[in-house]
Parts: C-alpha cells; sequence; structure tokens
C-alpha cells in the first residue's frame, strides 16, 4: 500500500470521482506520490475512479495505482488525444469519444464528485467548467482541490480577490474543497451538503 493512505476500509458515499489532472508528471515527486496516494485512497473507500484516459504523468499515477490495488477505473479519451496521452497498454476500462466536449460530458456523467489535481490548461479547465455547471444549478455534485504542495496556493488567492473585486459572490467561492492530503480532501467532500442553484433549470437529463 502506498505511504500515507488508509488502512482499514471505510466506505463512501461516492460511487465514483472524477480527476482532473496533469499528463505530465510535474518537476518533483511529490505530484507522482500524491496521484498514487489518492488512487489508494479512493480504493480505500471502495471508490471507482472516472479520469482522462491517458496512461503518461499523473493520469497514469493514478490510474495505476487503483488498476494495481482492484479498483475500477474508466478512462475516457478523444480519438486525437490517443497517441499523445496513451503510451503503452491502457488501464482499465477506456472509452474513445470524438471529441473534448463529449470526454468532458461522459466523464462528468459517470461521477458523482470532482477532484482536480496539479495540471495545466486542461485541468483548469476541466475544474471551473464543473465549477460553472454548479454555480449555474446544472449538477449538485462536491468539488476538490487537492493542494499538493501549495501548488492551487495562487489560484485560490485569485478567487479571494475575484471575490473581493465583485467577480464571484462568496457563496460560489466556497464551491470548491480544499485538501492537502487525500484522505483530508475526501472526508471534507464527504461532508458537502450541495444545494442545486436554481439559477438555470437542469437539461433534461441531468445527472444530479
Amino acid at each position: 500500500m502506498v505511504e500515507g493512505a488508509a488502512a482499514v476500509a471505510v466506505g463512501s458515499k461516492f460511487n465514483n470521482v472524477c480527476v482532473f489532472c496533469g499528463s505530465s508528471s510535474g518537476n518533483t515527486p511529490e505530484y507522482g506520490l500524491a496521484a498514487a496516494q489518492l488512487g489508494a485512497e479512493l480504493v480505500t473507500r471502495r471508490v471507482g475512479l472516472v479520469y482522462g484516459g491517458g496512461s503518461v504523468g499523473l493520469m497514469g499515477a493514478v490510474s495505476r495505482q487503483v488498476f494495481d490495488q482492484g479498483g475500477n477505473v474508466l478512462g475516457v479519451i478523444p480519438i486525437a488525444l490517443q497517441p499523445v496521452e496513451l503510451s503503452g497498454e491502457s488501464i482499465g476500462e477506456v472509452v474513445v469519444v470524438k471529441d473534448m466536449h463529449e470526454r468532458k460530458a461522459r466523464m462528468a456523467k459517470e461521477s458523482d464528485a470532482f477532484i482536480a489535481m496539479p495540471g495545466g490548461f486542461g485541468t483548469l479547465e476541466e475544474l471551473l467548467e464543473v465549477v460553472t455547471w454548479q454555480q449555474l444549478g446544472y449538477h449538485s455534485k462536491p468539488i476538490g482541490c487537492l493542494n499538493v504542495g501549495g501548488y492551487f496556493d495562487l489560484f485560490f488567492a485569485f478567487l479571494d480577490k475575484s471575490v473581493e473585486s465583485g467577480f464571484i459572490t462568496a457563496s460560489a467561492r466556497q464551491i470548491i474543497v480544499m485538501g492537502s492530503t487525500a484522505g483530508e480532501l475526501l472526508d471534507a467532500m464527504e461532508r458537502v451538503e450541495v444545494v442545486r442553484s436554481s439559477l438555470v433549470a437542469a437539461p433534461a437529463g441531468a445527472q444530479s
């Protein structure tokens, strides 16, 4: 078992958690270690992983950990990114879709909560899209950031500045839960009770 993971199965109210993270590993080992610890924590809680389908970088680290420990893994990858994000054998069940829009929609549909790990533009875009969807009332699923080594500190400072400047409401600022370890973050997300926003009506067939 990865160091830092819980030793006893504790269960969860989530069946599947979607993880957004980089197809790169970053320039320090702590990112890969945190990804593996998150994977181990999901398995301990009997939670399946939904992710972007790649086998490289942090995507590969978290998915391999879940798969190797017998957990359920669902990867969703666009056709165009297969040569970029797949290296060798795929991990778990991989669904190939036509584009990024279909990828994000499928990942959201299959998940009960969302976690963002360190990553680049794609990770941030995926995170902010599900935050916006929750703000508008399209879903009521918890959202968290795994703040490995303070990676998201400046991002949260930006959100605070946006609240101060009148562009984000104080209540919307609370949509994203933060934790520095996988266990801490998942515990916090388990306690979240999201009240669906009434800003817009949820589309027909939308997942709650």
